[in-house]
């Protein structure tokens, strides 16, 4: 596919810009840290169902069960292709400087990337059974967007975004940092568990975490400590070098904004997620490096009051509810 960029020009020459046909490129130096994302990431042929979710969802359990809480976990194995096509390596955002010495021109230039994202589910399970949730090969995701690199003009080192539209009626801007590294990245370790609830399994109310955690979902997937097969999938992988790209919604100036339904019942309010891009020791076709991106996506979803026995604000008055998804793919080589 052919994209149209913006060729990048020094501020003296801002009028005199031109524009010129352009096929995306991996490995492209102007798109600075989003430089190995372009083109098609995914899970087949060769890293097949390494995609993991897990939502706590409100639910009211038939009243023969017997079960003491109004929510269910839903847990599934996912495949996904995720792509990047380029948008512009120059989009000015127009400013001036005045008052302080010769007034001037300050505009801000963005590289700046579209992605598309649609997963299909391998296999599902929840704890109450709802019967919803939803046969293997069903579409279970589809979120388009953008990833920004702003070249000049960074705010508190922060020189990455990634922008989200989820069709459940949520739009994200998440802001952060890039990062690169040599050799391999730990992922860090991150709880499933609800905030605002006593957190021991034996607590009744976390029937549903224990359910998984005492029955790993296809034998491999435990809702209660989900990053865990981030970890196991670098075991035995040679990783020479690692871009990892960290935003975080709730550092300024972002934000998530629902629509009133979500709000009411399960309002998003914080999406963290990180990106960690691999280059492997292993080579392609071509002779050059194998590719691999990994990731982690923390969204917290609010709904139903604290049970932990707090006293009234003390701290925030609804549980907030950890919805994962975590994912191995590899970059695929036309």
């Amino acid at each position: 596919m052919k994209e149209i960029k913006t060729m990048r020009t020094e501020p003296a020459k801002l009028e005199s810009k031109t524009r010129r046909l352009e096929i995306p490129k991996t490995n492209d130096q102007e798109l600075g840290p989003l430089k190995l994302l372009p083109g098609k990431w995914a899970n087949v042929p060769n890293l097949p169902g390494r995609g993991w979710n897990m939502i706590a969802l409100p639910f009211v359990a038939p009243k023969d069960a017997n079960f003491p809480f109004n929510y269910r976990l839903l847990v599934n194995q996912y495949n996904e292709e995720l792509e990047f096509t380029l948008v512009d390596k120059a989009v000015p955002n127009r400013g001036v400087r005045l008052g302080l010495g010769p007034d001037a021109n300050t505009d801000q230039f963005l590289v700046t990337l579209d992605y598309q994202q649609s997963i299909k589910q391998i296999a599902a399970d929840d704890f109450p059974k709802s019967g919803l949730a939803g046969p293997a090969g069903a579409a279970i995701h589809h979120e388009p967007g953008l990833w920004l690199h702003m070249t000049n003009g960074i705010t508190d080192g922060l020189n990455i975004a990634r922008l989200a539209t989820i069709p459940h009626g949520d739009s994200v801007l998440a802001l952060g940092r890039s990062s690169e590294h040599s050799g391999a990245q730990s992922i860090p370790d991150i709880s499933g568990l609800p905030i605002g609830v006593d957190q021991d399994l034996k607590n009744p109310y976390l029937a549903p975490y224990k359910h998984f955690n005492d029955n790993l979902f296809q034998g491999l997937f435990n809702p209660v400590s989900p990053n865990d097969l981030l970890e196991a999938a670098n075991q035995g992988v040679e990783i020479e070098k690692t871009m990892v790209l960290d935003v975080d919604s709730t550092l300024p100036t972002g934000g998530i904004a629902n629509i009133p339904f979500i709000v009411r019942q399960a309002n998003a309010t914080v999406m963290k997620s990180t990106f960690w891009i691999q280059e492997l020791k292993e080579k392609d076709k071509y002779g050059k490096p194998k590719l691999r991106l990994q990731y982690s996506q923390l969204v917290m979803l609010d709904f139903f009051k604290r049970v932990d026995g707090l006293p009234p604000g003390c701290c925030p008055g609804l549980i907030q509810w950890p919805h994962v998804s975590i994912n191995t793919m590899e970059k695929i080589v036309e």
